[in-house]
């Protein structure tokens, strides 16, 4: 029986001989097999184990301290994760010989030297401290992924909100580009006039572009991986680009339940610091071929991972865990999302505006989905900025623009 093993230095495996093992005997076989002390060695089903950074953090993890707990008891079977939480140095044995030419060893290039002092170790902590999404954007999200597209095929978008002193990031609304959504692949057909004009909005609205958001698709959430490769890419490019440390990726899957029943889960992530600058210089393969691994992501260099040289990097080294959270925003998603399949009218902003009739005016376009389509709308591009920053200090929206809006819905 096989058990993966998630540390601060991703994802290894070890053989043992059943789920009748008690989390000792486990113990021990980990001892064994990956040189990391018994007496070191805090075990746990849950992956917020790798987010503890006191010795009091630990104690909330109390799942496999009985020493004698059998595997089975914890639901643990061929191919499950246990996450691992260790102190001190790890010594990791059976790296590549070295075979010197010559009275000197051989000649090594620049190259050569670069790669042996990329080592590719597991990130402890992220930048992001934590992210919190605003639950009607979320939810918004996650229904249409579901509902309408039954998580057959992948969809994404950009998350805009704000970033604390402390790394908090909150997420108040998502940017859904035109895209070309398949089973195990997301083609972003971005738009840079239109991006332009959602973070013209998003300014007036005192947001940013704080990350990304993807889904997988039901066929991937039978796979044994986090990322595939094609994700990892796909997410350290969009890192790299934002040039924001706590830029946060967040993936949505369905997941099924013992009782036949399915939940749609939020996980974050942050890439590490090592895969954004892999990445930035050029190192990943991103061409993947039938035969390629999707749990590993190939390096067109050797890099030292574990004090092995190797070319191919399991995905979990490169994500760094992020709490989730929610919050109440100040900001509706009730209005039609862009760029979905289904045309946004005039019609459409009519029966938005009448639904919301007893409120102020500037309650009724609280919401960034109806500002970019009246940023879209007949050349108002350049006002919708200034409407968005009536948004955000909740303040009358001048005469004429209401005028102009509520006119451009009666001709619905």
């Amino acid at each position: 029986m096989l058990l993966r093993i998630r540390s601060r230095d991703g994802l290894e495996r070890i053989q043992i001989d059943g789920p009748h093992l008690s989390v000792a005997q486990l113990k021990t076989l980990i001892e064994s097999q990956l040189q990391i002390p018994v007496q070191n060695q805090t075990l746990s089903t849950d992956q917020n184990l790798l987010l503890a950074k006191t010795p009091a953090d630990l104690l909330r993890f109390s799942d496999m301290v009985d020493p004698s707990t059998p595997l089975s008891a914890l639901k643990l079977s061929h191919g499950s994760i246990v996450f691992l939480y260790y102190h001190g140095e790890r010594t990791v044995s059976g790296g590549p010989a070295v075979i010197p030419a010559g009275s000197f060893g051989r000649k090594m290039t620049i190259d050569d030297l670069i790669a042996k002092q990329t080592r590719i170790t597991r990130q402890e902590s992220p930048h992001c401290d934590s992210v919190s999404f605003d639950r009607d954007s979320a939810n918004a999200f996650q229904r249409y992924v579901n509902e309408t597209l039954a998580f057959a095929t992948k969809r994404g978008g950009f998350m805009y909100g704000t970033v604390s002193e402390e790394g908090k990031v909150e997420v108040d609304f998502i940017y859904e580009p035109p895209q070309q959504g398949l089973e195990d692949d997301l083609i972003l057909l971005r738009d840079p006039e239109e991006e332009k004009l959602v973070d013209a909005i998003a300014a007036g609205l005192g947001r940013k572009r704080v990350g990304f958001i993807f889904t997988q698709t039901i066929m991937q959430s039978k796979k044994d991986y986090n990322f595939l490769n094609k994700e990892i890419l796909q997410s350290a490019e969009l890192h790299a680009e934002s040039e924001l440390k706590e830029w946060v990726t967040v993936v949505v899957k369905l997941e099924a339940n013992e009782d036949g029943t399915a939940d749609v889960h939020f996980e974050a992530f942050q890439m590490s610091d090592m895969c954004v600058k892999l990445f930035k210089d050029g190192w990943f393969v991103t061409e993947f071929g039938e035969e390629d691994d999707p749990k590993l992501s190939k390096m067109k260099k050797d890099v030292v991972v574990g004090g092995k040289d190797v070319k191919e990097v399991d995905n979990d080294f490169f994500l760094v865990v992020v709490k989730i959270f929610d919050h109440q925003g100040p900001l509706s998603s009730t209005f039609p999302i862009e760029n979905r399949n289904n045309l946004v009218t005039m019609k459409a902003l009519k029966s938005h505006l009448d639904r919301a009739k007893s409120l102020p005016f500037v309650k009724r376009i609280s919401d960034f989905h109806l500002l970019l389509f009246l940023a879209k709308s007949h050349g108002l591009g350049s006002d919708v900025p200034a409407l968005a920053e009536c948004v955000e200090t909740q303040t009358a929206v001048p005469e004429g623009y209401q005028l102009l809006i509520e006119s451009m819905a009666d001709t619905s």
